[in-house]
C-alpha cells in the first residue's frame, strides 16, 4: 500500500490527486486499485478535471446542499464540523478504478481523481492499494 499525503489550504478544498496516485503506482501490475480515504470529513471522487471551474463548482455545490447554517445536533465546541461529515458521506471515503495491461489507469478521457476536503485546511492521508 502506497500512502500519499495531502495539504489542503481552505475549509472546502477539492484537489486533483491523478498525478500523485499515477507516481504512487507507476510500475506496478494489477488489476485495478483503491483509493481510500481514512478521514471522517473527506473523501475521494472521479470527475472533470481538464477545467479547474469544475472543483470549485463542486465545493461551491456541496456548501449549498449541505449548509453550515443548520441546526446541527453534532457540536464540539471550537470545532462546529457536523455538516462536513455529512458532505464527507455524499462523497464517500473510496474508489476502485481498473487497470490495463501496461498498468495505467482505466479513466475516461476527461477523467481526474479529485481528493475531498471539507474541514481544513489540515494535512491528510490517502491510502493507494494496487489489487491483484
Amino acid at each position: 500500500m502506497h500512502e500519499l499525503t495531502i495539504q489542503t489550504a481552505r475549509r472546502s478544498h477539492i484537489l486533483d490527486i491523478t498525478r500523485d496516485v499515477r507516481e504512487a503506482i507507476a510500475g506496478e501490475k494489477g488489476s485495478a486499485i483503491v483509493i481510500y480515504v481514512p478521514h471522517t470529513t473527506a473523501g475521494v471522487t472521479i470527475n472533470e478535471h481538464a477545467d479547474p471551474a469544475v472543483a470549485r463548482d463542486f465545493e461551491s455545490a456541496l456548501e449549498r446542499i449541505v449548509e453550515d447554517g443548520w441546526p446541527w445536533e453534532h457540536i464540539e465546541p471550537g470545532e462546529e464540523n457536523a455538516p462536513t461529515h455529512v458532505r464527507a458521506a455524499l462523497i464517500g471515503p473510496s474508489v476502485v478504478i481498473p487497470l490495463r495491461d501496461d498498468g495505467s489507469l482505466a479513466l475516461g478521457t476527461w477523467q481526474g481523481i479529485f481528493f475531498c476536503e471539507f474541514d481544513g485546511p489540515r494535512d491528510r492521508s490517502v491510502c493507494v492499494a494496487v489489487l491483484q
